[in-house]
């Protein structure tokens, strides 16, 4: 919604002053100039970008209008979730969580908390590294090394996703040139044209800068900044999970690596230390 409004405010600051100062908004719809500077954006973004970076952008761009993937109460449910898998392996064994974390869509400890069970790429980070100790991993240093590794290349993906749009965003501006002196070389074919033919065929060829800058800095450059924001926030969440596997392989006990978690979110996200007790206390024990 933040998205859908900041863009209506942009197009009716623009449009809305430019009426109000005796514009005709007619002039400004030039399809070809919209065609020669977005379908030469288009061409520059496919020829720059590889094919998964392409997909990753297109799959991203819901990101804009939903805003970041993780609110509070996702935090505190991921919080419940690591003190529900780190009581049961101090109880009884990091082996005893081997028959969740290997079948986790029939587990009876993660069907507790759908919204985690449901987010399919924490699922796995959380399985494929508590699985490193049921299979004697005990070397804390050596898992967050590994970590730190993975979630670097999501972030480098996470960088290359944004990189595509803001490249396309800068590219606009001269693209909006480039339409416009097209419009000047048609203009110049059309000299001894009366000036009011002369007028109309100018004013195009400006739209054309106008158009190229507008698409930019209105439209483009703020989508990307939004969605570089939204994919730093979200890698928050995973951070947090890094923070309490590592805190629960160095053999605190389960408050204490959920609290080394929850210390790890950001400060608008992070519950209060009652709150995460409140939830805690209604977490129901798994076998």
């Amino acid at each position: 919604m933040k998205f859908i409004v900041g863009l209506l405010v942009v197009i009716g600051s623009v449009i809305g002053g430019y009426m109000l100062a005796g514009g005709y908004v007619s002039v400004l719809w030039q399809p070809l100039e919209f065609l020669i500077i977005l379908g030469a954006g288009l061409g520059t973004f496919v020829v720059s970008s590889p094919t998964n970076i392409i997909k990753a952008l297109m799959g991203s761009m819901g990101k804009l209008v939903k805003g970041p993937k993780y609110n509070s109460d996702n935090y505190l449910e991921l919080l419940s979730v690591q003190y529900t898998l780190f009581k049961l392996a101090k109880s009884k064994g990091d082996l005893a969580l081997e028959s969740h974390i290997d079948n986790p869509d029939d587990s009876a400890l993660f069907s507790q908390f759908p919204s985690f069970a449901g987010d399919h790429h924490a699922l796995e980070f959380m399985c494929d590294y508590l699985r490193m100790l049921t299979l004697g991993t005990s070397n804390s240093h050596e898992v967050e090394n590994i970590m730190d590794i993975e979630l670097e290349r999501h972030h480098e993906n996470d960088h290359a996703i944004h990189g595509a749009l803001s490249g396309l965003a800068d590219a606009l501006p001269a693209l909006g040139i480039v339409a416009a002196v097209l419009g000047i070389i048609k203009t110049m074919g059309s000299i001894t044209e009366p000036p009011e033919i002369l007028g109309e065929l100018i004013g195009a060829a400006l739209v054309g800068t106008f158009s190229g800058i507008f698409f930019s800095y209105g439209f483009f450059a703020p989508m990307a900044s939004s969605m570089a924001a939204t994919m730093e926030e979200e890698a928050n969440y995973f951070s947090c999970i890094k923070a309490g596997i590592i805190a629960h392989m160095q053999g605190y006990a389960p408050q204490v690596s959920v609290e080394f978690s929850r210390k790890t979110i950001p400060g608008h996200l992070r519950p209060s230390f009652k709150d995460l007790e409140e939830a805690l206390n209604d977490v129901g024990s798994v076998a």
